[in-house]
């Protein structure tokens, strides 16, 4: 199974899409600033997570999650 999830940074305007096979750990690495690409942003909350079968259905939406519809979308989740 694979995960597409969304974080928001609790002090700034950023959200993060990522796509992942264990929720729990990439959240825990996000939040401890282990990610390279998320590490100004800290801290984190999640905000949105889908569920998939196989990768290239995650990736898929992973791509349109990171679309500026997808983004509008996410918005609507804080």
């Amino acid at each position: 199974m694979y995960f597409v999830y969304s974080i928001s940074s609790l002090t700034r305007n950023y959200i993060y899409v990522g796509l992942t096979d264990n929720v729990e750990r990439r959240f825990i690495q996000h939040n401890t600033g282990r990610n390279k690409t998320t590490k100004p942003y800290l801290p984190f909350k999640l905000i949105y997570t889908e569920e998939f079968p196989d990768r290239d259905a995650a990736r898929k939406r992973e791509k349109y999650l990171k679309s500026g519809i997808g983004k509008e979308f996410l918005r609507s989740k804080l």
